[in-house]
């Protein structure tokens, strides 16, 4: 059975800093692009960044680029997403995802996990 499972949202004030984790398992995902998405209520679910498994190739959205990155951990089967310099239009529910077609596209992706909520107060 394939799980994500995503830790590491909460509560930080504008300009702060949060660290994501997202743990694989189940199968292997070395031929996937693991994504980072988040959706605020009312809003469509947008990209935020995307790695590849097998390379170090990495992929943001225009609205964090520069703020925040997006790393695995081969060994321990695990993405992270580091966030700093938060906004409040970064408050979202953000689900990391697991997909093998295209990077940006929600719509493609194959497996998700449950969310973790990240609020940046002003």
């Amino acid at each position: 059975q394939v799980q994500l499972v995503e830790s590491g949202g909460g509560l930080v004030q504008v300009g702060g800093s949060l660290s994501l984790s997202c743990a694989a398992s189940g199968r292997s995902f070395s031929s996937y692009i693991m994504g980072w998405f988040r959706q605020a209520p009312g809003k469509e679910r947008e990209f935020v960044a995307a790695v590849r498994w097998s390379s170090t190739s990495t992929y943001y959205a225009d609205s964090v680029k520069g703020r925040f990155t997006i790393s695995k951990d081969n060994a321990k089967n695990t993405v992270y997403l580091q966030m700093n310099s938060l906004k409040p239009d970064d408050t979202a529910i953000y689900y990391c995802a697991a997909g093998s077609a295209a990077v940006s596209n929600w719509r493609q992706y194959d497996y998700w996990g449950q969310g973790t909520q990240v609020t940046v107060s002003s």
